[in-house]
């Protein structure tokens, strides 16, 4: 059993809530977080983006290599950080810095031999994020980004370049304590371990075949 399939504690397992949300609340509990105060998204595509392809492992490839593809491998991170608040608005500041994102890259060499190579791809930043009030505690400025690559093709050597479809996501977040109303703890029902059964779509047919529209037709029916 799971979270999702399993409806004998219905009222102690997340999920949809049914009926009136303030029903079952029985406490108020102070959790850890990460407070989002403020975030945006920015999905564009970027060509004839130049990067350098490391190899790892002990299998040898032979140049000249082939793209195939290439895609984010890892968590962006966010490097030559600066945040100058507004002169016009302190609560408002601008955001600059480079997100670096670790790539995968699938190639080809010239025997036909597949490889994964790695890299990492800069996508700058500059815009306008809201910051949290002076506190004891700071605020981090934080990156998702998520990096795409259907086309691309290799210079000389490792070196190759790529058009990317790039979806970064800005945040400006704080580690908090929240006090917030629960239902109290959870329920965690116990796994349900996965077999695998040949007969099992079959085992669930009817023995006799059903005609379509056959329960409407007797709704009708004066017996």
């Amino acid at each position: 059993m799971s979270f999702s399939n399993n409806c004998s504690k219905i009222d102690k397992i997340p999920g949809p809530l049914k009926g009136n949300p303030i029903n079952g609340l029985c406490e108020k509990a102070c959790i850890e977080a990460k407070k989002v105060f403020d975030a945006c998204i920015k999905q564009e595509t970027m060509q004839n983006v130049a990067l350098t392809m490391t190899i790892s492992g002990t299998i040898t490839y032979t140049e000249p290599y082939k793209f195939v593809s290439a895609k984010s491998s890892g968590p962006a991170t966010i490097t030559n950080l600066v945040v100058t608040p507004s002169t016009e608005d302190p609560c408002f500041a601008r955001v600059t810095g480079n997100v670096v994102v670790p790539l995968s890259i699938v190639f080809v060499d010239a025997n036909g031999l597949q490889g994964v190579g790695e890299a990492t791809m800069t996508i700058p930043k500059d815009v306008m994020l809201h910051i949290s009030a002076p506190s004891l505690i700071p605020y981090e400025v934080e990156a998702v980004a998520s990096v795409f690559s259907p086309e691309g093709a290799f210079t000389t050597g490792t070196n190759l370049t790529i058009t990317a479809c790039t979806t970064v996501i800005l945040k400006v977040v704080m580690p908090v304590e929240l006090l917030v109303p629960t239902y109290g703890y959870c329920y965690i029902p116990p796994c349900q371990e996965y077999t695998e059964e040949v007969c099992d779509g079959v085992f669930d047919l009817p023995l006799y075949p059903q005609e379509c529209g056959v329960e409407d037709r007797c709704k009708n029916c004066k017996i």
